[in-house]
């Protein structure tokens, strides 16, 4: 039985530390219900009920979907890409003409 206990007092303690953690890390701006400067005494000073409460009403609620960007970058295939394509063909007439300057001249009488 007071190994029950001393798990639970551990997880309380963990619990504990996280809370505030978290209140300190939390952007001022995105606490809920009290200010920021208000809920790190009340999960200091009350470390059980204040990081329930904490966990409970003050904490950020996490966004379901992230807000959409104005411009989001969209992959375009490289064949579709026009940029990529010019690139392409720059390289091969110049990797084509270095194999024509590497030829003996004697090759070249097609």
């Amino acid at each position: 039985m007071p190994i029950l206990f001393g798990g639970f007092s551990l997880l309380l303690l963990a619990l504990w530390i996280y809370c505030i953690f978290d209140v300190v890390t939390t952007d001022p701006r995105d606490c809920r219900n009290l200010p920021k400067m208000f809920w790190l005494p009340i999960v200091l000073v009350l470390p059980d009920l204040g990081s329930i409460a904490w966990l409970i009403a003050g904490r950020p609620r996490i966004v379901a979907h992230p807000p959409e960007r104005a411009e989001r970058a969209v992959p375009v295939p490289p064949d579709d890409d026009e940029e990529f394509l010019r690139g392409l063909r720059e390289r091969v007439e110049e990797q084509r003409r270095r194999a024509r300057e590497g030829q003996d001249p004697s090759d070249d009488q097609d």
